[in-house]
């Protein structure tokens, strides 16, 4: 589920912000999504953020940004909405100027449910199919 998460917003972020991130990690908590997004930054707004002292560069990128997904929101909600199967209550952003990481956060109605991995046989045993190799007979 994490993943298709993940797969989701890069490209949100490749169709609606010109680029996708460098790498994208989705974590989800209870009833939290919580999706990091390092490397979203352009060249262009990374000389914006720099060339000005005053910071108004980096608040021209940071409102910018935010107008984005905010104009989009109703597509991005639409989209998490089906792959985590539970209706959206609220979603916060931020992005930070200095390493160019986005954090998106969505709060769910409930947890997702999580369908049961399926197993397969070994001469050990019975084994989870998610390549978790904890304990696996040491």
């Amino acid at each position: 589920m994490e993943a298709s998460v993940s797969e989701a917003v890069t490209r949100f972020e490749k169709e609606h912000m010109g680029r996708g991130p460098l790498e994208t990690k989705t974590y989800i908590v209870g009833d939290m999504v919580i999706v990091r997004l390092q490397g979203v930054l352009s060249k262009a707004e990374h000389r914006l953020i720099k060339a000005e002292s005053n910071g108004r560069g980096r608040d021209l990128v940071k409102q910018m940004k935010t107008e984005l997904i905010e104009n989009n929101r109703g597509e991005l909600e639409s989209v998490i909405k089906a792959i985590v199967k539970r209706r959206i209550r609220s979603l916060h952003t931020d992005i930070s100027t200095e390493t160019g990481e986005r954090i998106i956060m969505l709060i769910l109605d409930k947890a997702p449910h999580y369908e049961t991995p399926p197993h397969f046989d070994t001469p050990w045993g019975p084994q989870p199919a998610t390549g978790d190799t904890e304990s696996a007979g040491h």
